[in-house]
């Protein structure tokens, strides 16, 4: 059993209802993961609303899709092989899931939006049949080259049925924040359930909604990002597409994620867990079963809008050079919310060559490769990717020769321990 396709493009993703109510007005932003080039700085650049609204009915938090996802994915600027950290968590999980359902050379894993083949070489290496399916072509080019099968594709049913028409049925799907990038949740629910064996798994990895509203990341809301997931509303999907989840753990990946496990709504070989019963009480509790759970979330955001511009115009007025580390996506959700450009920030660093010369969408502040900081010596070090704070402190450890300072601005505003 599918779930019906919305009917209005004013209506919930997922159920259709149309009453959405307001969550958090974010304003006017461009696709954050659409940089400039310098040639492209005198040009016209689009924005986009970035309201988000809540379904009174199952209770998706969720963006109108005002792109389609061709646009943003077809060719993409993030590549999951630049984060050391990330890398670990790929290995790390590749060898739970081989242990946990003992995969081997006769079974077949799928990964969805596979990106440069962070995870599946975890697989290849240890002789396990595999692919990826990943849209953007620049990125699954990588993939390829570095020895990982990857069908270029937008996943749904219909790709579903055709890779079936070549391969045998999945023993293991995983997707690790991509359904929050899924325009038509339901066509690729709906395809996950086809491409499953008997007695398959899936494994599907998103940013929990209740740790975004606890930990104030607004900056991981973006066009980019369609929809935004409690445990709550994933079961509600899972059961109208005939599967259930058995299981869940808790990750601190991306600032707070779980990691769900689900099969299909028939196999009475996995029962469901107590973590799974645990946090469905933890989500009770928080009310997000109900409207009044994602109240109250615009006045903390605003407040840490106000703290952080206060915090670099003083800076400025002491003279101080400013410069941030890292161009994530959720880094351009921030500067454009706040309105923060060369004004406040001289320029932004990163590891990614491809974006090295360019520029962020909306408020054009230069990237460039992260000796620059060694270079210019910066006063302040803005990291933008504050999910990865530890990490990039460690690399920064550097810096304390000049005296930089190292802030982060999601929760709040903190200046990292150790520094001056």
């Amino acid at each position: 059993m599918t779930a019906p396709a919305p009917t209005s493009p004013d209506g919930c993703r997922f159920c259709g209802a149309t009453d959405l109510k307001p969550f958090v007005d974010l304003g006017m932003s461009p696709l954050c993961e659409s940089f400039l080039t310098a040639d492209q700085l005198d040009q016209v650049e689009r924005f986009f609303p970035l309201a988000v609204r809540v379904c009174p009915s199952c209770f998706l938090v969720q963006l109108r899709d005002y792109v389609g996802a061709e646009e943003i994915f077809t060719e993409y600027a993030y590549f999951s092989s630049y984060s050391s950290s990330w890398l670990e968590h790929a290995r790390l999980y590749a060898e739970q899931m081989i242990d946990r359902f003992a995969l081997g050379p006769d079974s077949f894993v799928v990964e969805l939006a596979s990106n440069d083949g962070y995870l599946l070489r975890n697989f290849v290496a240890r002789g396990i049949p595999c692919l990826g399916v990943e849209p953007a072509v620049n990125v699954a080019k990588v993939a390829a080259e570095a020895g990982v099968p990857t069908h270029v594709a937008f996943f749904g049913a219909a790709c579903a049925q055709s890779l079936l028409g070549e391969r045998r049925p999945a023993d293991l799907i995983c997707g690790n924040n991509v359904l929050a990038q899924v325009p038509d949740l339901n066509d690729f629910v709906a395809g996950i359930k086809i491409l499953l064996a008997p007695g398959g798994v899936v494994t599907i990895e998103w940013p929990h909604i209740l740790r975004l509203m606890r930990e104030n990341q607004f900056d991981t809301i973006y066009h980019e990002h369609f929809s935004y997931f409690s445990l709550h509303t994933h079961e509600r999907i899972w059961q109208r597409h005939g599967m259930r989840v058995f299981d869940v753990e808790e990750l601190t990946t991306h600032g707070g994620s779980l990691r769900v496990f689900g099969c299909h709504a028939d196999d009475a070989t996995k029962p469901e867990t107590d973590p799974l019963k645990r946090q469905r009480e933890v989500e009770r509790e928080a009310g997000l079963d109900t409207l009044a759970g994602y109240a109250r979330f615009t006045e903390r955001v605003e407040r840490t809008k106000r703290n952080l511009l206060s915090f670099l115009i003083d800076a400025r007025e002491q003279g101080k050079q400013v410069a941030g580390y890292g161009a994530p996506g959720k880094g351009n959700t921030l500067l454009n919310y706040c309105g923060i450009r060369t004004d406040l920030i001289d320029y932004l660093v990163d590891r990614n060559p491809y974006k090295h010369g360019r520029f962020t969408p909306g408020t054009h502040i230069p990237i460039h490769p992260p000796e620059r900081l060694e270079e210019t010596r910066p006063d302040v070090i803005l990291i933008l990717p504050w999910n990865l704070k530890d990490e990039i402190a460690a690399q920064l450890a550097y810096t304390r020769a000049w005296g930089a300072q190292l802030v982060v601005p999601i929760p709040e505003l903190e200046i990292l321990d150790g520094q001056p």
